[in-house]
């Protein structure tokens, strides 16, 4: 993952209206998309980045479903394993272009409302550790954002001290806030060395789908923490039967931020070869219910024409354009209520059922 340049993004705080916020990062995208998308790519792999194996198939291609930037991308998956994984993966200049205005500019009022109303998914999270140590001294929260993870968990664990590290500046700001003590801004595995056997726990949640090398950030996680320490991992279940059903609309694909998608058993296995022994793990509990919800809803903004965007050509929408939108929302609505009602219902089976769309992992570093 990486963030946008600073210098390319509105300064926070702006009074600009949203069309001359647009209009002024439209040249900048141009100039990026005057080339092609083929340059925001490594090379295809032929094998397996989790077992080394050659039997891949391709599971899924689609586009940009949310923020609707231009490209084309591929999910395989290994036939021997069942890792999950990008391919061809972004490099560094198309993890720049895609992640630019998603979680900071012009997308972080939207992503901030929504991670800071989590409160009930945060504080259940929290709680799975709650039995394995109730007291943590040190708690490391790795792609913390702006630390709303954080301000939950301590109402769990009022003694606990809390860090974030995050690539982005909105740990920078969460530190600010008080949400954190420190806010640390980087890379773990850069960062690990210096932070080197000074946290209880460790907390990765959906953290490890983003990252270019997991086995890598799992390593760094192990040496930031103290031996008997706590990792917990929640991430995306790439074998629930959702993603199979619902295929390109299942929202926990969220091309192209997620590069790779791990099975529960293959992490298990590369905890324990790492020295951890895994005392917990969660598929019902750490289900998001919104499977639905979120298809229904993707769909629906794919019909509608979009807002205008600076990586869209052209200007602002049209009068055609402005009302075509919520109109067709508008219709949609009973299709949503309905997905939504669902997803509640379904909600307490999904574990027992494989239509869990993420699992949790509790591991103790025993070496």
């Amino acid at each position: 993952m990486t963030t946008a340049d600073p210098e390319q993004a509105p300064a926070r705080g702006t009074t600009a209206h949203p069309t001359e916020r647009v209009a002024a990062l439209r040249p900048a995208y141009q100039a990026d998309l005057a080339h092609g998308t083929d340059r925001f790519f490594h090379r295809r792999r032929t094998d397996c980045p989790w077992c080394a194996s050659a039997a891949l198939r391709t599971r899924l291609r689609t586009t940009d479903l949310l923020q609707h930037k231009p490209g084309r991308f591929t999910l395989d998956t290994c036939e021997d394993c069942g890792h999950t994984f990008q391919n061809p993966q972004l490099n560094a200049k198309g993890l720049e272009f895609y992640y630019r205005d998603f979680y900071d500019g012009l997308g972080e009022e939207r992503l901030g409302k929504t991670f800071s109303a989590r409160t009930g998914v945060h504080r259940k999270q929290a709680r799975s550790v709650l039995p394995h140590d109730p007291a943590p001294r040190y708690w490391l929260d790795v792609g913390t954002g702006h630390g709303h993870f954080c301000t939950t968990a301590r109402d769990v664990f009022p003694s606990t001290t809390f860090d974030g590290l995050d690539h982005s500046q909105g740990v920078e700001l969460a530190e600010r806030a008080g949400r954190l003590r420190r806010g640390l801004r980087g890379e773990l595995p850069e960062l690990a060395p210096r932070l080197a056997g000074l946290y209880d726990v460790v907390s990765m949640l959906h953290y490890l789908e983003h990252t270019t090398d997991p086995s890598r950030e799992l390593a760094s996680a192990r040496q930031v923490l103290r031996p008997g320490g706590l990792l917990l991992i929640e991430v995306p279940d790439p074998r629930s039967r959702s993603a199979r059903l619902l295929g390109r609309w299942w929202l926990p694909w969220l091309q192209p931020q997620h590069l790779h998608l791990a099975p529960a058993a293959n992490l298990r296995r590369r905890l324990e070869a790492l020295g951890f022994t895994v005392v917990l793990e969660q598929h019902g509990e750490a289900h998001d219910p919104i499977d639905l919800l979120a298809a229904v809803w993707l769909f629906l903004d794919r019909l509608a024409p979009r807002e205008d965007a600076p990586w869209h050509p052209g200007g602002p929408p049209g009068r055609l354009r402005r009302v075509l939108r919520p109109a067709l929302l508008l219709a949609g609505a009973p299709l949503l209520v309905a997905a939504m009602l669902l997803d509640r219902l379904l909600a307490p089976v999904a574990g027992r059922t494989g239509f869990s769309n993420a699992y949790r992992l509790l591991a103790r570093r025993t070496t």
